[in-house]
């Protein structure tokens, strides 16, 4: 028998449904109280206990690594993002790390549009002023009027690009990797320097993957080379923005807005000076809902973890069609 440590909070509510593969497989499942994800802390209290674990974006350390080491063989990762999960310490104890690339592109994608058209069109603003009474016409413009500034230009980023440029938005781009001509071709978006899309682009979208390259990209020293009055969005990861700088150049002026799904410390503090903008919108960590796109990751999320325990997944096609 195998046992697991299950604490990816999106399959934890589906987890009865999900029980009949584990106990075809004869895995035993851990699950802890898990409250947005497991600390460092939390995690050592059950190091030793598992051979595998689907996770969220839990801490696994170097620490915890070595504590659940040689018994633990894979962590299977709900999602895409393994920035929580220290890589080469994985390599180095021959744990296998796996994930679902591409896992929320087209929801994820689809939450930057609407933000988009939120400030462009200034909706949540004028229905809260309507229920507070007040019949008020605040100015909006059309996306077509506004350029579009990407951060990493990879599944999302691609994604968004198509969207924003049908609707007449122009795109421009930045990443530290090479972007198919063909691509670029295509979209007619234009890859440009950091600095100088910062400068010219009235939203400005991160989404890159968090990495040594990208923690705290946006600093003050960034911040204050964007447009006057730009928005800056991010359904990336919470520490590519250096959050005071961000709260700074939204209280004085600088920034027109933001639309900030993840944050640095997650749940956000409810003492957060970002609580009481109202030129910002906020959302927890939700841009991944998608029915769909969710399914899709339960069911690799379930198959990554018996390959990296050595068992053959084939059986979960029959699964699927009777679950």
């Amino acid at each position: 028998m195998k046992t697991i440590l299950l604490t990816a909070p999106y399959m934890i509510p589906f987890v009865e449904r999900f029980r009949p593969v584990f106990e075809r497989y004869d895995i035993q499942l851990i699950l802890p109280p898990v409250h947005e994800r497991m600390e460092e802390e939390d995690l050592l209290r059950y190091a030793g206990q598992f051979d595998g674990a689907i996770c969220g974006d839990d801490r696994y350390t170097p620490r915890v690594l070595q504590a659940c080491a040689p018994r633990l063989k894979v962590i299977s990762k709900w999602g895409t993002g393994v920035d929580s999960i220290h890589a080469p310490t994985c390599t180095q104890l021959n744990i296998q790390l796996r994930r679902t690339p591409n896992a929320f592109t087209t929801p994820v994608a689809d939450t930057v549009m609407g933000y988009l058209l939120a400030f462009a069109r200034r909706q949540p603003w004028m229905n809260a002023q309507m229920k507070a009474g007040t019949w008020d016409k605040i100015p909006g413009k059309t996306l077509s009027e506004m350029t579009l500034g990407i951060i990493g230009v990879g599944a999302i980023g691609k994604a968004l690009t198509r969207r924003a440029r049908a609707f007449g938005m122009t795109v421009l781009g930045n990443d530290i990797a090479e972007i198919d001509h063909v691509f670029v071709t295509e979209t007619g978006i234009q890859i440009t320097t950091l600095t100088s899309l910062l400068a010219t682009s009235d939203f400005i979208s991160i989404n890159c993957d968090l990495n040594p390259t990208s923690h705290h990209l946006i600093n003050a020293q960034t911040l204050a080379q964007t447009k006057p009055g730009a928005v800056l969005i991010n359904t990336a990861r919470g520490p590519i923005v250096e959050e005071p700088a961000l709260i700074a150049a939204l209280q004085s002026g600088h920034l027109g807005g933001a639309a900030l799904d993840v944050f640095e410390e997650e749940p956000l503090p409810h003492t957060s000076p970002l609580m009481s903008m109202d030129n910002v919108l906020l959302a927890p960590h939700n841009a991944n809902s998608s029915p769909a796109a969710w399914e899709r990751v339960h069911w690799n999320t379930i198959r990554n973890l018996l390959e990296g325990l050595g068992l053959n997944p084939q059986d979960l096609e029959d699964f699927k069609k009777n679950i």
